[in-house]
């Protein structure tokens, strides 16, 4: 057995190895960046070696320098997590090249999957079904356009070695086309180093159905049953449960049994994932299931398939990489209950998911501790931990095991709606709204659900007057052990009166202690400055002071950068003319790039930026004039 581990990753997924490997007596190293220097698994971990700058390409994704860190620490093994350089065929080869114990699949499996095209064909040799499309080899731009054209819109381009979302475009009209190839072979060649892609038919009612996999040295490979993680915003799953909900016992035979003979076709060893696209519109059946992909390492939401299995995933990659056969037979495996997991993001869903990083000043997840019977929490930061810019928004993972899927979604609904995380933004009020609504409760759910219901899930961070009449109650009304002043708002011969005004914006409001409700409660943070009301899983924030008009208003056209980041594209110059809504440049934050537009018709007066630069929030990079200024 494995005795000492090196984790060659950071974040969440480190701290969840670190428990398991505690729990099995392994000694630990974690490794970080600049940015990571006092971040959650670093402490967590027997020991910490540092390995560069806080960019991922200077630190994480640098193969020589986790190798070095294994060999003077002297580790064991060496475990990638997801992402970074799990599956990095040649990364695997330098760990086992190096002496160490890769825990993952052989570096030849993860070649064989890692290309999207080649391995289409591998499946379809095994007997897989796959997606009507084209992998050719042939990349140019009229023959990709040819073949999309042919194929028939929408279409979907995906870059061959991707993976996360990344490399991904839906393209709903020929006009499209070539925009978004362009975009996505950019963002393969980033994040990837190969911007070669594929395309195939998109599937008008899909459902992203996965499969659990994992085998070993002696020829064994089982499934641990189906995943549904359907519920996605830019191909990024956001909400994923297991079992998949409407599945019948024989379209699960016949999707874990293809799963089984693609992981074979490949000859695989430890943890992986077959994903398939379902066409759903006339519910889920066998013939109408086509394979995607394989992801060839752990998955983020492995911990619904271990709620429902009782299985430690990771205990058994650890196992078989020490040479153990998998512990348990397919016949010994079963379904218990339904588990649902949400990823908390460290986003805006009220300002088109911006990005939120900073200092996490309040942070109470535990704070429902007579619910806390099946609820599982997997998170990267505790209080008064940083959100850092440089990485994937993702703040953690929240899991809820329940007998029936109904318990599960109506448990963690009210849970998120009362989680408290301030002053970083996260998406929690979306989560529980997209759990709390009827559609998903009924199961009526595709790929697309997000975006069909986005004015539903991405409500305005606007507060409503029982808000404010809350702030006044903070105010008012003295916290648990304070002496209160006895004479305020004291009057000879007349009632005593108290108010408060508030500052929001433009808008000023006065409340007296008539305002308030005495049987109201929510939780409130407050300073001299200002009163922070928690509620419905976000805050709305209240200055006690006017801030004046001092302040500078940014011009209409002002382009300013909604956070740190890259410019890795300027797509106008000086003098151009612009039309509402055309791309002037894009900046690339947390691992997602995001577009930035001419918000009217009329000229680019001022470009501040150039490609490759580095920006910090609130910079300005444009500026646009009106036309017929």
């Amino acid at each position: 057995m494995i005795t000492s581990l090196l984790i060659a990753n950071r974040g969440e997924i480190a701290c969840r190895i670190i428990r398991t490997a505690r729990a099995m007596g392994i000694r630990t190293v974690a490794v970080y960046s600049d940015a990571d220097a006092k971040a959650l698994h670093v402490r967590q971990a027997d020991e910490a070696v540092h390995i560069g700058p806080s960019p991922a390409a200077e630190s994480y994704l640098v193969g020589e320098k986790i190798i070095a860190a294994a060999k003077a620490t002297g580790a064991q093994a060496i475990h990638p997590g997801y992402g970074f350089l799990s599956e990095n065929a040649g990364f695997a080869q330098s760990v086992i090249g190096a002496g160490l114990v890769w825990v993952g699949p052989k570096p030849a499996s993860i070649e064989a999957m890692g290309l999207k095209d080649a391995a289409k064909q591998r499946m379809r040799d095994a007997g897989v079904p796959v997606t009507p499309g084209y992998d050719g080899a042939d990349q140019s731009v009229s023959r990709l356009k040819a073949e999309a054209d042919a194929i028939g819109y929408p279409v979907l381009i995906k870059a061959v070695a991707g993976g996360g979302g990344k490399g991904m475009r839906k393209v709903d009209d020929a006009a499209d086309f070539e925009a978004a190839l362009e975009s996505c072979k950019r963002e393969a060649k980033a994040s990837f180093g190969n911007d070669e892609v594929l395309l195939e038919k998109w599937i008008t009612s899909p459902r992203h159905i996965e499969v659990q996999v994992f085998g070993d040295s002696h020829g064994n490979v089982v499934h641990l049953f189906e995943r549904d993680c359907s519920l996605q915003r830019r191909h990024q799953k956001v909400i994923e449960e297991a079992p998949a909900p409407g599945m019948d016992a024989a379209t699960r035979e016949a999707i874990c049994a293809a799963a089984v003979r693609a992981a074979k076709a490949v000859d695989y060893e430890g943890a992986g994932t077959i994903e398939f696209i379902a066409d759903a519109s006339e519910g889920l059946r066998a013939d109408r299931i086509f394979f995607m992909e394989m992801n060839t390492r752990l998955q983020v939401e492995h911990p619904v398939t271990e709620e429902i299995t009782g299985v430690d995933l990771v205990e058994w990659q650890l196992r078989v990489a020490s040479g153990e056969p998998v512990p348990l037979k397919q016949e010994e495996l079963s379904i218990d209950g339904h588990a649902i997991e949400v990823r908390l993001y460290a986003e805006d869903p009220a300002k088109g998911f911006l990005p939120s990083t900073g200092p996490l000043e309040h942070s109470d997840l535990d704070h429902l501790s007579d619910r806390r019977n099946g609820f599982r929490f997997e998170m990267s930061v505790e209080e008064g931990d940083v959100v850092s810019p440089f990485y994937d928004p993702m703040i953690g993972k929240i899991i809820l095991h329940r007998p029936t899927r109904s318990e599960a979604i109506d448990d963690l609904a009210s849970y998120l709606s009362l989680v408290e995380i301030w002053p970083i933004r996260t998406n929690a009020p979306f989560l529980w709204r997209a759990l709390d609504h009827p559609d998903f409760k009924a199961g009526r759910i595709t790929t697309s659900f997000i975006e069909d219901h986005s004015d539903q899930l991405a409500v305005s961070n606007e507060p409503r007057d029982e808000h404010w009449a809350a702030a006044a109650r903070a105010k008012l009304d003295p916290k648990d052990g304070e002496d209160e002043k006895l004479l305020v708002g004291f009057r000879l011969n007349a009632p005593p009166v108290e108010r408060v005004t508030f500052y929001r914006g433009d808008e000023v409001r006065t409340l007296t202690r008539h305002d308030v409700d005495p049987d109201s409660f929510v939780t409130s943070l407050r300073d001299e400055h200002s009163i922070v009301i928690l509620d419905e899983g976000g805050y709305f924030e209240f200055d006690l002071t006017s801030r004046g008009t001092g302040t500078h208003s940014a011009h209409d056209g002002d382009i300013i950068a909604p956070m740190p980041g890259k410019v890795i594209a300027v797509d106008v110059a000086e003098g151009q003319t612009v039309t509402a809504g055309q791309r002037l440049l894009v900046l690339e934050a947390m691992k997602m790039e995001h577009a930035l537009t001419a918000p009217f018709d009329g000229t680019v007066a001022e470009l501040s930026v150039s490609a490759g630069a580095q920006v910090q929030v609130e910079a300005l990079l444009a500026r646009v004039e009106p036309a017929g200024d």
